[in-house]
């Protein structure tokens, strides 16, 4: 009925074994800091999709979603703020704090002071 491609079972398992070999061998060769900043960078940029703060505005906009992605982002920026300088740390949390005061604007029926996304790490958030 169709073409069998090249890529059988055995050649897809190896060059998945090799792009993991190589995966590892990058990520060995990055610093933590940048891991940690890396992911926090990440984890902002859905969030703020998540919020409709992109150009799309609304259209992929989903608080539920929102809410876990700024949650973890306050976790690890907790966890992680001693382990990287303030150099970085200081603009991560600032923009953690403004996700989650547009989450706080985004929500109907705003949370409680303290029981916002992440506030379990920051405590609560104000304007």
């Amino acid at each position: 009925m169709g073409v069998m491609s090249d890529a059988t079972p055995s050649n897809a398992s190896a060059a998945q074994t090799t792009d993991f070999e190589t995966m590892t061998r990058d990520i060995a060769e990055v610093p933590a800091v940048e891991v940690i900043v890396t992911v926090a960078v990440n984890l902002m940029s859905a969030a703020a999709v998540k919020l409709g703060l992109t150009e799309e505005g609304d259209r992929y906009k989903d608080l539920d979603e929102a809410r876990k992605l700024v949650h973890a982002l306050a976790g690890l920026l907790d966890a992680g703020a001693t382990e990287i300088s303030s150099f970085h740390a200081a603009p991560l949390r600032d923009g953690l704090k403004s996700l989650q005061l547009a989450f706080r604007e985004a929500s109907v029926v705003p949370d409680e002071p303290g029981q916002g996304p992440g506030e379990k790490y920051t405590g609560p958030v104000f304007g």
